[in-house]
């Protein structure tokens, strides 16, 4: 796995523009940066990535089967009571799943380590399906990349595959798609799958969270009064279940995008009892909840709220000092500790990868770096090539 520096693009702002691309810049800071690119081979794309996402992810959803009748561990999970068999009947009747994003730590040596399962509201889904491919494409048109690079990037492809088999059992429904006001990058993501939905040839319609309505008999309606009864939310679980309008979620006859099943997927416990089940696996780190911290041994570890995003509230202990934190909203609910595996390095950025799935394959991959310890939402975004 190597880093190359290569030149910009001298129109890309223009063109990102031109396809809605608004969120390349944020906050004044860059967040999409093709100063440079990683390039792997087919070997570490296909044996150190693609082989061990397909199996972590079969791993988490044998973890959701243990959770959804258990109490103790619906408990672990800090999933509201009310909410217990809404979630165990989407599960048991295999409520469709869109598309998800493990984060791994992955230098090109060893096996790839999971950090957390992005399964509910993952984001960096436009850049990683639609942009970094339409990099490579100018990258090599204009001879800067070799003709036989290639990228692992199925994600557009197998979005509109799966928004097709969606269709079939939804026929003549609108699907609602929707975010919240205040983030462009959200925003963008949905319009990217709306995008994707379309193309499936699915009727569909935009509301922001916030605008959402209750109806009399139990519903949720748009700002037209249609009701709604199919929905992507870009909305993570954890705030759907305690807004004021969770009350009537079992009753309200939406399918949603993400199912509900998903509440468990999203959430860091899922890391402390991944290891209980497979202690010692290669793709995983030792990870315990708050009252197995003592007993576990762990003298360097990251403490992570169970309910966080962006890698906010996070903090690197080594031998008993804060090394790195970040600030946040989270914590409330309590923490997980797992073991301190630190980024590797690539020059000064500390490099994340995340692994894409959709319909539950192996889709794709997004590149993040930082010159700091902990990847958060102004991270760069950097492009990827396979080339041996």
């Amino acid at each position: 796995m190597l880093r190359h520096i290569i030149r910009e693009r001298e129109n890309w702002r223009t063109k990102a523009d031109e396809f809605g691309f608004k969120f390349h810049t944020m906050y004044g800071e860059a967040y999409w940066d093709e100063s440079a690119y990683y390039q792997l081979s087919l070997r570490q794309i296909e044996e150190d990535l693609e082989d061990p996402t397909r199996e972590l992810h079969q791993m988490c959803l044998a973890a959701v089967e243990k959770v959804v009748a258990d109490e103790y561990w619906m408990q672990k999970f800090r999933i509201p009571r009310p909410f217990w068999d809404w979630i165990l009947n989407s599960w048991r009747q295999q409520e469709k799943s869109l598309y998800s994003r493990l984060d791994l730590a992955y230098g090109g040596i060893g096996p790839a380590k999971l950090y957390e399962n992005n399964a509910d509201t993952p984001t960096s889904l436009y850049e990683s399906g639609f942009w970094q491919w339409l990099w490579l494409e100018d990258k090599v048109n204009s001879g800067e990349i070799s003709r036989q690079a290639d990228q692992f990037n199925s994600l557009q492809e197998k979005l509109v595959d799966r928004f097709r088999l969606m269709k079939l059992e939804h026929p003549g429904e609108t699907l609602h798609f929707s975010c919240c006001k205040d983030s462009e990058e959200d925003r963008g993501t949905v319009q990217y799958l709306q995008d994707c939905a379309s193309e499936a040839g699915i009727e569909n319609r935009f509301i922001y969270i916030e605008d959402i309505g209750e109806g009399e008999d139990q519903v949720y309606s748009d700002l037209q009064d249609q009701v709604i009864t199919w929905m992507f939310k870009l909305y993570p679980w954890e705030f759907m279940l305690r807004e004021e309008y969770g009350s009537i979620l079992p009753h309200a006859g939406v399918t949603w995008m993400e199912p509900p099943w998903k509440a468990i997927l999203s959430n860091k416990a899922l890391m402390p009892l991944l290891w209980k089940l497979f202690p010692g696996h290669p793709n995983l780190l030792p990870s315990y909840f708050e009252e197995d911290l003592a007993s576990s041994g762990m003298t360097s570890y990251v403490k992570k709220p169970i309910f966080a995003r962006e890698g906010s509230n996070v903090s690197i202990h080594i031998d008993g000092s804060v090394m790195d934190s970040s600030e946040g909203p989270y914590g409330d609910e309590g923490f997980i500790y797992q073991e301190y595996w630190p980024l590797p390095k690539f020059g000064r950025n500390h490099t994340l990868i995340g692994s894409w799935l959709v319909d539950d394959q192996p889709a794709g991959i997004s590149i993040r770096e930082d010159a700091q310890r902990i990847t958060q939402d102004l991270s760069r975004y950097i492009p990827h090539i396979i080339l041996d």
